[in-house]
């Protein structure tokens, strides 16, 4: 009895196109090359997101600002006049603030704050060396004495005792350095210049104005 001989024949596609090898190699290519851009993409994204961020901290952390001084609340413990001679003499406790917003330590020397009248100093402290920490403000309190015995003869002082209003004058200046990163150091003058204005009536500070 013969046998039956039977013969396979290839499956069709379902859309009756069969792919050929070249065009399996140009999809490849194609499917690498979109990955390719994709990827240099995402870097050339990095490198802009990294560039953006050194702008922004150079800008911000790296900038160097100049420290600045003031004087804090003042507490008068005497303050005596006599428009008569004409004379005045005072004492009170504040502060001397030197206010660091870098982003790093303010190193200063030690200084000198001067208390004046009409231009004259009539009483000073000593400031000491000392440091202000990275976006940090340093306290520093003082006991301040002045009178008008080194003050020449002034027609004015007379009546602005009677006025009931004595006005000072204090400035200071500290010489420091700004410390960033631990690499880079800038000179800065941590400057203060303030107007006191006494109430010698109700023996009170009426206003207190720093620049």
């Amino acid at each position: 009895m013969a046998e039956k001989t039977h013969q396979a024949y290839p499956v069709a596609p379902a859309n009756g196109y069969t792919r050929s090898d070249g065009e399996s190699l140009v999809s490849e290519d194609e499917l690498k090359r979109k990955k390719r851009i994709k990827l240099f993409t995402y870097i050339g994204i990095f490198i802009v997101f990294q560039i953006i961020v050194m702008t922004v901290f150079g800008l911000t952390v790296m900038k160097v600002k100049t420290p600045k001084a003031r004087l804090g609340e003042i507490n008068i413990q005497s303050l005596n006049s006599v428009p008569a001679t004409p004379s005045f003499d005072a004492a009170f406790t504040t502060q001397i603030r030197i206010k660091n917003t870098n982003w790093g330590p303010y190193k200063f020397d030690a200084g000198t704050a001067t208390f004046q009248y009409q231009g004259v100093t009539i009483g000073q402290v000593v400031i000491p060396k000392s440091k202000a920490g990275m976006r940090s403000t340093k306290k520093i309190s003082v006991e301040v004495g002045v009178n008008t015995n080194v003050l020449p003869s002034s027609s004015t002082l007379g009546s602005e005792l009677n006025s009931g209003v004595l006005t000072l004058t204090s400035q200071v200046q500290l010489k420091g350095k700004v410390e960033l990163m631990l690499i880079m150091k800038k000179n800065k003058y941590a400057a203060m210049d303030c107007t006191i204005a006494f109430d010698l009536s109700s023996k009170t500070v009426k206003t207190l104005e720093c620049k």
